[in-house]
C-alpha cells in the first residue's frame, strides 16, 4: 500500500480549490484545511475526512483515497451550501494535481453527497465524496 501521496493530495487539492475564483466568491474565500473552531458565520468549505485503500498491484504500489469535501453554510435554505457543492461536483473530477515527488494522480470520480441540517436547522452542510486512485513513485 502506499500512502505517501496523501499529504501531496491533501495540499494539492487545497492549493487547487483556493486557486479557483467561482469557490473563492461562492465561500467568501473560506476555504480551511481544518475544521475552524466553533461555527462559523456564512459559507464554508472544508476538507474532509479520508479512507485510504491499498491498491496496489504487480506495476507498483498505489492508493484510492476516498476523502470528504463539507460545505456548511447558515444561510437560509440550501441553496448557497448546494451552489457551492455543485461546482466542487464538477471541478474536482477534472483536476490534474500535481503530486510529485510521492505520487501520481491517475483519476478522481465524485461518488456521492448528503445534504443535511445541523443545530436544530441553523445549518446546512452538504457532504461530498470523492475517491482519488494514485500510483506510488517507483522507491517508495
Amino acid at each position: 500500500m502506499s500512502y505517501a501521496s496523501a499529504g501531496a493530495l491533501q495540499a494539492a487539492l487545497y492549493q487547487f480549490l483556493t486557486a479557483d475564483a467561482p469557490v473563492m466568491a461562492l465561500t467568501g474565500g473560506a476555504v480551511f484545511d481544518a475544521a475552524p473552531p466553533g461555527t462559523p458565520a456564512g459559507t464554508h468549505l472544508v476538507l474532509g475526512e479520508e479512507e485510504v485503500i491499498d491498491r496496489s498491484d504487480i506495476s507498483g504500489p498505489g492508493a484510492e483515497h476516498r476523502f470528504t469535501l463539507s460545505v456548511r453554510s447558515d444561510a437560509t435554505g440550501f441553496a448557497q451550501a448546494k451552489a457551492v457543492a455543485a461546482r466542487l461536483a464538477v471541478i474536482v473530477p477534472e483536476a490534474a494535481l500535481d503530486l510529485a515527488p510521492s505520487g501520481r494522480l491517475v483519476a478522481i470520480w465524485f461518488d456521492r453527497a448528503q445534504a443535511r441540517r445541523l443545530d436544530g436547522g441553523a445549518v446546512r452542510r452538504v457532504d461530498l465524496r470523492f475517491r482519488a486512485r494514485v500510483e506510488g513513485l517507483s522507491g517508495e
